[in-house]
């Protein structure tokens, strides 16, 4: 049975892309034109139709979103694994009031998709530990956050 794509995020995936979490993202490799595929953790939902991510401004993600729009977030929830493909942008070069150089890169959504295999749920989703201090890294983590609902 084929599964149904939607046009926007449905309510859990809305839900559980208000915090920081792991995600994978795909874009197109500038270079070989191949896959590239990375972890994230610092993503948004804007909106149904709008995810916002953060990542280093020397982030190959970038140049490959510079040469070619096409990306997809791969995110674990709700019992299942999603993708969902949209065309992103570089919205700030350089977020102003977090300590790192990041960008921020908006990705509006075009189809999302359940891709759990047939017959299947997930029943632990991904969990990882910041591996330097702690008190840190939640600090940065509530900076950048904070810094994408208010863009």
């Amino acid at each position: 049975m084929v599964n149904q794509v939607e046009p926007k995020l449905i309510k859990p995936l809305y839900d559980e892309l208000q915090k920081e979490r792991f995600v994978t993202l795909a874009t197109v490799d500038y270079e070989t034109g191949g896959p590239n595929v990375s972890a994230i953790s610092w993503v948004l939902a804007k909106d149904d139709s709008t995810i916002y991510f953060a990542v280093d401004n020397r982030s190959r993600i970038l140049e490959n979103i510079k040469k070619n729009n096409q990306a997809v977030l791969n995110i674990i929830a709700n019992e299942s694994t999603y993708s969902i493909q949209g065309e992103a942008q570089i919205k700030e070069e350089r977020i102003n009031d977090v300590p790192l150089k990041l960008a921020l890169v908006e990705v509006s959504i075009q189809a999302v998709r359940d891709v759990m295999f047939y017959g299947s749920k997930i029943v632990t989703e991904p969990q990882y530990d910041k591996t330097y201090d702690k008190d840190a890294a939640a600090k940065l983590d509530k900076q950048v956050m904070d810094a994408m609902k208010k863009a």
